[in-house]
């Protein structure tokens, strides 16, 4: 009963704020949350199941909007004549290069010799591929810059034109192609990082994903850098669109709607049942996993990785195992968000929206607890768009006796934009303090 009151209390703050804003709002916030769940989803099973203390989360959902530029924008024409052929090339001799010298470190043994080889394969295999790679980088961006200047995509969505939801099935194959470019850049960061204590473990990710981020915004032939990608493919119709069709319009004329209004919020419903469908099955996937004999093994091995160990489990594979499946689904969210904005904008990927604002999801919401995390996904999503608005009107009734010009007020007034960071820090607090275990603990 407390958890349907507690999910009946977060359902009646985005009612609310359909009646007292707009609902066209309470969609748009309600999107976002639906993200936010997905995503402490896969925070919650690397901390919650597993005790990986990950805080490397903004780089795999980078991935992931990578991935939905890749597969939905159209090839940018003459791009990759221009230098596509070169830039594959080199990047087969870099991983090539990778491959070799890793071969070179564990075949030979330690000593001058194997130094020596280490060396010449590093030092050989990357004047090769910068001599490769620096034309044909600078090639495929040289190619209509503003407004190219990058390879361009698969252009999924008009090769499924034809098919009955083609724009739809696209934008799901971009999703899964995030969440498995993530998957392999865990398992990479997983195979180096994974031994270290978590404290260091934490340091290691952040690093990473700052690395992932700065390759991004710096290497324009992928995706444009800082220049942004704008106009990605949507799986649902376009408002104008909407507005444009005369059933549409005569339909939303005889409910006494206006045509515009009404068609943002048919577009933003739309997203909602989507996106709803995709975090009901990851929840039922999840669920389906704690409650199994792997859940149990995986809390076994967090509660205490010796007595596993002696039991015969194989603490570092498993570490690895949930690391990747929960990147996976930041990677899968951080898709779904590129498509809910439309734009892939690489400057935004921020520490403090993508990382902290997440863990604070996953703790408010109760570790451990799929569905505290869904929980602390909509209440904390909601609670970071609507404490500013909130917070003016407070200041405002707050600073109402004061005179107008007074160098107080107009300071109260200005500092409402440091609400946000000041509510987060005071719910954390209250839940550390009053539900250590979140609102809806670890049964």
């Amino acid at each position: 009963m407390k958890t349907a009151a507690l999910f009946a209390m977060v359902a009646a703050l985005f009612i609310g704020t359909g009646f007292v804003q707009s609902w066209n709002t309470a969609l748009s916030i309600f999107n976002m949350g639906l993200i936010s769940a997905i995503l402490a989803l896969g925070v919650n099973m690397q901390w919650g199941f597993a005790g990986l203390f990950n805080v490397g989360v903004m780089g795999f959902v980078a991935l992931g909007g990578l991935a939905t530029v890749l597969v939905t924008m159209p090839a940018t024409p003459g791009a990759f004549a221009a230098g596509g052929i070169g830039v594959a090339l080199s990047l087969v001799i870099g991983a090539a290069t990778v491959a070799l010298a890793i071969m070179v470190s564990n075949r030979l043994v330690a000593g001058r010799r194997r130094t020596v080889a280490l060396l010449a394969v590093i030092v050989v295999g990357f004047i090769a591929f910068r001599w490769l790679f620096d034309p044909s980088r600078d090639a495929i961006e040289g190619v209509d810059p503003a407004a190219f200047g990058y390879l361009g995509g698969l252009d999924l969505p008009e090769r499924f034109g034809w098919l009955p939801l083609g724009g739809v099935l696209a934008s799901i194959l971009a999703w899964l192609t995030g969440g498995v470019i993530a998957a392999g850049a865990a398992w990479l960061v997983g195979k180096t990082a994974l031994g270290l204590r978590s404290d260091y473990l934490a340091i290691a990710t952040l690093g990473i994903a700052e690395i992932i981020i700065a390759v991004i915004k710096n290497e324009d032939w992928l995706s444009r850098g800082v220049k942004n990608v704008v106009g990605l493919p949507r799986p649902v119709p376009y408002e104008i669109d909407l507005q444009n069709t005369p059933a549409f319009v005569d339909r939303m004329t005889s409910y006494g709607l206006d045509p515009v209004s009404a068609s943002a919020i048919t577009v933003k419903l739309a997203y909602t049942g989507l996106f709803s469908l995709v975090l009901l099955t990851f929840l039922w996937l999840v669920q389906m996993a704690l409650k199994s004999p792997w859940g149990r093994m995986m809390r076994a091995i967090r509660d205490n990785e010796t007595a596993a160990e002696a039991m015969g489990k194989n603490v570092t594979r498993r570490h690895l195992q949930i690391f990747i499946l929960g990147s996976a689904i930041c990677g899968f969210a951080g898709a779904m968000m590129t498509t809910l904005d439309g734009q892939f904008t690489p400057g935004s990927y921020q520490p403090l929206r993508f990382t902290f604002l997440v863990w604070v999801m996953v703790i408010v919401g109760g570790s451990g607890n799929n569905w505290g995390a869904v929980l602390g996904g909509f209440l904390i999503w909601w609670l970071w768009v609507q404490v500013e608005p909130i917070g003016a009107l407070l200041m405002q009734g707050v600073t109402y006796p004061l005179a107008d010009g007074s160098g107080l007020k107009t300071h109260l007034i200005d500092s409402v934009q440091h609400m946000r960071l000041l509510t987060m820090g005071l719910i954390l607090l209250a839940v550390l303090r009053f539900s250590p275990r979140g609102l809806i603990p670890e049964r």
